[in-house]
């Protein structure tokens, strides 16, 4: 009888300690699909502003002459987004993207014809939601991130991440030439 209970206590042991497994397992596993369902949702987004860049530029083009520069680095710029293959490039792209957009949209306060523009009125607005919509979505991934960071490397989830050779993931950060502020110049002829 001693030696049934003794058995009974030994399997709930292993039975609750192998659930306790399952669960933390379970758990890291959801933490990082929502890594990568957050960045899926960022790229949907860059999707759209990227579709939009080219409709943009086309107007613009027939109103800023002398502006071909600007145009140029957002063009550039889109080619870099979408030749982004990590984190950290992709950061940076879309940095060097969100400021020429906004130099761009500066440099159109000079053009009122521009500004009296409907396409270009209601791309602006777009393109700006989608900024928005982007910047709230970095924040989510960003959450997403620091909270299986901080998962893997709590006792005991740290055991069953090492176990899975889970590593940390990288959050996404702003470059250091997005802190810096936006250079407007006007390339008017001479």
């Amino acid at each position: 009888m001693v030696v049934i209970v003794v058995l009974a206590g030994l399997l709930f042991v292993v039975v609750g300690v192998v659930l306790y497994f399952v669960s933390i397992y379970n758990g890291l596993i959801r933490l990082a699909q929502n890594i990568n369902k957050a960045w899926a949702n960022i790229d949907v987004l860059l999707k759209q502003r990227h579709d939009e860049i080219p409709k943009l530029i086309k107007v613009c083009e027939g109103y800023m002459q002398y502006e071909r520069q600007t145009l140029e680095k957002i063009t550039l710029a889109r080619t870099a987004c979408l030749a982004a293959k990590t984190v950290e490039e992709s950061a940076k792209a879309e940095g060097e993207l969100a400021m020429s957009l906004k130099t761009l949209f500066a440099v159109a306060e000079n053009y009122p014809d521009l500004k009296a523009n409907e396409n270009f009125t209601q791309l602006q607005k777009r393109i700006s939601y989608l900024e928005n919509q982007i910047a709230d979505r970095r924040e989510f991934f960003n959450d997403s991130v620091n909270t299986y960071n901080i998962r893997i490397r709590q006792i005991p989830d740290m055991f069953v991440a090492q176990m899975l050779q889970m590593q940390a993931r990288e959050l996404f950060r702003v470059t250091e030439e997005d802190r810096k502020d936006v250079d407007i110049g006007f390339n008017l002829p001479k």
